[in-house]
């Protein structure tokens, strides 16, 4: 039998899959990592802890894998997006990476928009100037630790790092390249004409390839402390994701995928770069060759639901905490939470707006409190869906993966609010299915991911709307929509009180 490895590096963990040409998950490791928040609206990580845990996760596969190594034919990647590492000639790290929940670059975004110009830079990257993207970042410091910047010769993204620990060999790929706000995204190419206006070096810039590209093979200096092969291919991978989206078979167009992990998306496949959005949802390019994606994204979706628990319930497990959420009718007692803990981006692109919960009274349990948090999670997706739609896109079935594909209440709660068949997986493993998946497609185990994904994904169950459910939601879900409005303002004035 013959196998491949996903490596999913993720915000809180890196997950690690081994899959068999069958699409089995044979073994799997989870190996976490610490954040760090030195200030409100700053996040994040030391690039070495990333490469360490993997290390670990990869040694620990190989330690109980009972097969001969060189059966291990591939490994790819999936990773947070938008991160900047920046490295110097040697390829040493020069400070932590700064991440893509870390909203500190308001400043540097309006000056993005009013060298480039919204519509030039629309034209170009296909995407609005936003904190988490890596170019507000790298004019931060290239504004506030100027010593660090002048000594910076390349910038990746996580992955990209860690693939180039375990190879020796430096690149990006499409997918993550365009949500850096330096891509070309219809000519899949970086833009000088961006770089010169803003007096950054082209250099700078990796080189690019595609997702499933072979970039090289595990090193001999990590083969020896991971059990790996050096005759191991490594192949570039994609944005976290856009390996979702291969991870859950959205590959052809009409197919939809609601993740909800720390952050929230909604993704739709795109044939081309053709379509205009306005700039009010992402618009990427996608893992798989010569296709795109469009994204909406809540930036604290699952993150608000372990905030509360972190909070109010720290010793008892999630399963616990929704226990009895059935419970509780449509509208959570007359309860609304916005999920607005690190700001949000879609709709409404803003890093100072924060959560509130609406409409509390002395009535109201924790259990109340919990269904108002799944609810306001799925209205804030649900707001990227009614965007597709209001632009012509027809969505009437969500495959859902991640935390909100782990409790049948909040399954039907999707189905009700977005008024789509949702489909749930038999095995969900997401981003890290979609990196393994690179890792055969580029192996030649199948001549094309819809192939693959054919051959690896199976649809366990399926969640169809209740029509009074939904008649409700409608009603509910105007409501929600003010609380931004109404709160905007506060939250602007309560800033100068943060830390």
């Amino acid at each position: 039998m013959k196998y491949v490895i996903g490596v999913d590096l993720g915000t809180s963990a890196v997950k690690i899959l081994l899959v068999n040409k069958n699409g089995e998950v044979v073994q799997e490791v989870s190996k976490s990592y610490p954040l760090i928040q030195e200030k409100t609206g700053y996040s994040e990580q030391r690039p070495q802890d990333w490469v360490d845990q993997t290390v670990e996760g990869l040694s620990e596969i190989m330690q109980q894998f009972e097969g001969d190594r060189e059966a291990i034919e591939g490994v790819s990647f999936s990773g947070q997006m938008h991160g900047l590492v920046l490295l110097n000639q040697q390829q040493e790290v020069l400070r932590p990476a700064i991440l893509w929940n870390d909203t500190r670059t308001t400043e540097q975004c309006e000056t993005i928009k009013d060298v480039i110009g919204e519509q030039r830079l629309l034209a170009i990257t296909k995407n609005p100037a936003l904190e988490g993207f890596t170019l507000p970042k790298l004019l931060w410091v290239k504004e506030h630790e100027p010593e660090i910047f002048a000594e910076a010769t390349s910038f990746v993204l996580p992955k990209d790092y860690v693939r180039y620990k375990l190879t020796g060999k430096l690149h990006m790929e499409f997918s993550d390249a365009a949500g850096t706000l330096l891509l070309d995204v219809g000519e899949k190419k970086w833009s000088t004409e961006i770089c010169e206006a803003l007096n950054i070096n082209p250099n700078i810039c990796p080189p690019l390839v595609e997702s499933s590209t072979e970039v090289g093979t595990i090193s001999e200096d990590f083969a020896k402390v991971t059990g790996l092969s050096t005759e191991t291919r490594v192949f570039a991978g994609g944005a976290d994701n856009a390996c979702g989206a291969i991870g859950s078979g959205i590959l052809t167009e009409g197919r939809t995928l609601c993740s909800i992990g720390t952050s929230g998306v909604v993704l739709s496949y795109e044939a081309s770069e053709e379509k205009d959005f306005g700039g009010n949802v992402h618009y990427f390019n996608h893992g798989a060759p010569g296709a795109y994606y469009t994204m909406g994204v809540t930036l604290a979706a699952g993150d608000s639901l372990t905030w509360f628990k972190d909070t109010f319930a720290k010793e008892e497990s999630f399963e616990d905490l929704l226990a009895d959420i059935g419970e509780v009718p449509i509208g959570s007692n007359g309860l609304l939470f916005t999920p607005y803990l690190v700001g949000e981006r879609t709709p409404h692109a803003d890093a100072t707006i924060r959560s509130s919960f609406i409409g509390m009274s002395r009535s109201h349990e924790r259990r109340d409190f919990v269904r108002a948090v799944l609810e306001g999670i799925t209205f804030s997706l649900n707001e990227s869906i009614q965007i597709f739609r209001e632009n012509g896109k027809n969505i009437d079935t969500i495959v859902s993966i991640g935390g909100g594909a782990k409790n049948e209440e909040w399954l039907q709660m999707q189905a009700d609010i977005f008024d789509a068949k949702i489909v749930r997986l038999a095995t969900e493993q997401g981003p890290g299915m979609g990196a393994a998946m690179l890792a055969a497609f580029g192996c030649g185990w199948f001549d094309s991911l819809e192939a693959c994904a054919d051959a690896f994904l199976k649809e366990d169950q399926t969640y169809l709307p209740k029509k009074e459910n939904v008649e409700s939601y409608k009603k509910l879900f105007p409501i929600y929509q003010e609380v931004y409005t109404h709160t905007k303002q506060l939250n602007e004035k309560l800033t100068a009180y943060r830390n």
